[in-house]
C-alpha cells in the first residue's frame, strides 16, 4: 500500500471520485432497464450510431422509432444535451450521506441513518429496498426490523450505492469504510445487499492506496465473508479475467452462473462492475464505458466504477468530455442541495477526512 498523499493530492481524488460517480451514472442512465436494455442491446444501438468504440456520454437516437427506446429522462443526459447532472438517486445517496456525517460524525447510528432519511428525503424518490424501508420508518420499526419487514428486496443493490461516501471519507482504510458502510446498509438490507454495500465502501477506499485496480479489489474481498455469494461471483470474475479471457466471454459466463437473480440484485451487478473495472485497468474512460456496456442496472454500475476510477486517477486526469458538461452542478432530491457545486460537495468530504 502506497501513502494516501498530500492534501492537494487527497482533494484531486476525491473530487475525482465525485466527477466519476455523476459522470458513470449519467452514462448509464438513459439504458437503465437491464431486462430490455441487454449488453447486445446496448451495443447495437451502439453500433447504428456509430459510437463504438465509446468514448462520450450516449449518442441521442437517431430516430425514436427504431426500436430503440431509452428512459424518458434521456434528452438531458446523452451527449450535446448534458448541462449539469440530471436528478438521480445514485447522486441523492452520496448528498444524503454526507449530510449525515456532517450532521452526526463517524460515530452516528442506523437510527439516525433513517432520520435523515425522513427528513431530507422525498419518498417518492426512494425505490425497492429503500421505500420499504422508509415506509417501516414511517410506521414506526426501528432497525434492523425496517429491512426485513415486508422488504423482497433485501439483497438488491440499493444499499451499495449510498457506500461511495464511507470510501472517500476513509482513504486507505478499507475496513473502517466497510465498518461504517454496514451500519448504513443494515437499515434496508440484509445478508448480500449489506456485503455488497461493505464491499463497495472498502474497494473505493482501496482506490486511493491501492497499487492498481486488481489490488484494489483483493482488498475490498477481504471485508465481506468468503464463502458469500457475492464473494465467489467477484473472485469468479478475478479468475476469469488472469485467464485472460475476453471482457465479452467473462460477462456471458457469469451471466449464466448468476441466472435468475434479476437485474437489480447486487451480486449480478457487483460481476459486471467488477469486469469493468479489471477490464478498463485504470483508463476513466474504458472502465465507465465498459461497466455501462455491461448492461444489468447500468447507472448505478456506471456511478459506483466512475467514482473507483476518479479516485484512482484524480479529477485533474479525468478527459474533459466527462467534466465539462456536468457544470459543476448537480440537480438532487436531497432537501437542501438541489443545485449545489460538485466542487462544494468534494471540499466537505475532504474536511470530514480532515476531521476524522
Amino acid at each position: 500500500m502506497t501513502p494516501v498523499g498530500t492534501s492537494p493530492e487527497l482533494a484531486d481524488r476525491v473530487l475525482g471520485g465525485w466527477l466519476g460517480r455523476i459522470a458513470g451514472n449519467m452514462l448509464g442512465k438513459p439504458v437503465e432497464q437491464g431486462d430490455l436494455w441487454t449488453r447486445d442491446r446496448i451495443d447495437r444501438y451502439l453500433r447504428q450510431a456509430a459510437a463504438l468504440p465509446l468514448t462520450d456520454y450516449l449518442p441521442e437516437p437517431t430516430d425514436e422509432a427504431d426500436g430503440f427506446e431509452l428512459r424518458p429522462e434521456w434528452r438531458s443526459c446523452v451527449r450535446g444535451r448534458i448541462h449539469g447532472s440530471c436528478r438521480d438517486d445514485d447522486v441523492d445517496y452520496a448528498i444524503l450521506g454526507l449530510d449525515l456525517l456532517e450532521a452526526h460524525g463517524f460515530a452516528f447510528s442506523t437510527e439516525q441513518v433513517g432520520d435523515r432519511w425522513l427528513l431530507r428525503l422525498p419518498y417518492l424518490q426512494t425505490f425497492t429496498a429503500e421505500r420499504a424501508a422508509y415506509r417501516n420508518l414511517a410506521n414506526g420499526l426501528k432497525p434492523p426490523l425496517t429491512a426485513t419487514y415486508d422488504n423482497p428486496y433485501q439483497e438488491w443493490i440499493g444499499a451499495l450505492i449510498r457506500a461511495d461516501i464511507y470510501g472517500w471519507t476513509c482513504p486507505g482504510a478499507p475496513r473502517r469504510a466497510a465498518a461504517l458502510a454496514r451500519r448504513d446498509a443494515v437499515l434496508s438490507h440484509s445478508g448480500n445487499g449489506v456485503y455488497g454495500a461493505m464491499w463497495a465502501a472498502a474497494l473505493i477506499s482501496a482506490a486511493f492506496t491501492a497499487a492498481g485496480v486488481r489490488h484494489a479489489v483483493d482488498q475490498a474481498l477481504t471485508v465481506i465473508p468468503p464463502s458469500s455469494r457475492l464473494a465467489r461471483t467477484v473472485r469468479r470474475v478475478v479468475s476469469l479475467h488472469g485467464a485472460r479471457m475476453t471482457w465479452e466471454d467473462t460477462l456471458s459466463t457469469v451471466a449464466g452462473e448468476t441466472a435468475g437473480l434479476g437485474w437489480i440484485h447486487t451480486v449480478p451487478n457487483a460481476a459486471v462492475l467488477t469486469a469493468g473495472l479489471l477490464y478498463g485497468d485504470g483508463d476513466f474512460t474504458r472502465t465507465i464505458t465498459l461497466t455501462v456496456r455491461g448492461g444489468l442496472d447500468t447507472d448505478s454500475n456506471g456511478a459506483t466504477a466512475g467514482s473507483v476510477a476518479g479516485v484512482l486517477t484524480g479529477a485533474e486526469a479525468i478527459p474533459a468530455q466527462w467534466k465539462d458538461p456536468l457544470e459543476d452542478t448537480v440537480r438532487s432530491a436531497v432537501f437542501g442541495f438541489d443545485g449545489v457545486r460538485i466542487s462544494e460537495l468534494a471540499e466537505r468530504t475532504v474536511r470530514l477526512v480532515d476531521s476524522a
